[in-house]
């Protein structure tokens, strides 16, 4: 039983971490916003449930690798609040990361709700 315990414990500690990213970090905020827009789009476009979960994955790809990011700048500036090179290098790579993921569920994005948009605005 004590094992439940500190699974059920272990999923609480995950959430708060998710709500700590939502609360105060900008750029998560517009993830989530722009993953809300993007889930609403496409139920009203309704497209196929393997186009949905691709975009579903790539939005989960991108809110971890935001999640990544945002521990890796606590660490940082845990360990040092000066400048330093190094610390700059960690934090640019990992915002890098969050970058790279970002373009790719963008081009998956327009790939996928293009054409129903473009046929649902210009083909009627």
């Amino acid at each position: 039983m004590k094992e439940w315990l500190r699974l059920w414990r272990s999923f609480g500690y995950a959430l708060q971490g998710i709500n700590h990213a939502v609360r105060t970090q900008r750029n998560m905020q517009i993830h989530v916003a722009v993953a809300l827009g993007v889930v609403i789009l496409s139920i009203w476009l309704q497209i196929t449930r393997l186009e949905l979960s691709l975009l579903l994955l790539v939005i989960a790809i991108v809110w971890a690798l935001e999640l990544l990011n945002t521990a890796i700048e606590a660490c940082v500036d845990l360990v040092t609040k000066e400048y330093h090179p190094q610390a700059k290098i960690a934090k640019d790579v990992a915002a890098g990361a969050v970058f790279v993921s970002a373009m790719f569920a963008i081009v998956i994005g327009i790939r996928i709700l293009g054409p129903p948009l473009y046929a649902y605005f210009f083909t009627r």
